[in-house]
């Protein structure tokens, strides 16, 4: 049996007078009323959701952007840096050719200081835009700058890890490696 209201009914009389007074709604009907609903707040929402949807896309570009500007700024300052480093690595060969001259001409004494006179303002020049020689000889043995093409043992002159000779000059282009040093290390 129900449960007795305030009025004195009780509450399967209440249901089944309810049922007799409206009409029954189906499910259809009611996912139509809940769509109509859903049209009626949609466009505000779907504004605002679009609206968020496109603020983060154009912070993603923003960013996007500034990263490429970024990554540009750094290989323009690297091709400034780094521009003139050909024309340093070709100009080695020439310097070597010099000092050979300079070490074939010792016999005459006035060609050879006019070589040596162009030698050291071509080595000037060379230097004023980030050439330097490496693996000179009482230096401490580099591997990523030398080349170690021979040992021998350590003395009092010459510690272990010492270059003792130098059999061919190696260049650093400010921060890189032109050409390796090929030296005599102590060991």
């Amino acid at each position: 049996m129900g449960e007795i209201n305030s009025d004195g009914d009780t509450s399967s009389q209440v249901d089944d007078e309810l049922v007799q007074d409206k009409e029954i709604v189906t499910s259809d009907e009611v996912d139509v009323v809940v769509e109509t609903i859903q049209e009626e707040a949609d466009p505000l929402e779907q504004a605002l959701a679009r609206a968020e949807k496109a603020e983060k896309e154009i912070a993603y570009k923003e960013a996007e952007i500034q990263n490429v500007r970024k990554r540009m700024m750094a290989e323009k300052a690297t091709a400034i840096k780094y521009g003139s480093m050909g024309l340093s690595r070709r100009m080695i060969g020439v310097l070597d050719d010099f000092d050979r001259a300079i070490n074939n001409l010792e016999n005459d004494s006035s060609i050879s200081e006019g070589f040596t006179l162009v030698r050291k303002k071509f080595w000037a020049e060379l230097e004023s835009e980030g050439l330097v020689s490496v693996g000179n000889v009482g230096d401490i043995f580099d591997p990523s700058k030398m080349e170690a093409i021979a040992t021998i043992p350590a003395s009092d002159e010459y510690p272990t890890n010492t270059v003792v000779e130098v059999l061919e000059k190696g260049y650093m282009f400010k921060e890189r490696v032109l050409q390796a040093a090929k030296v005599v290390v102590s060991s």
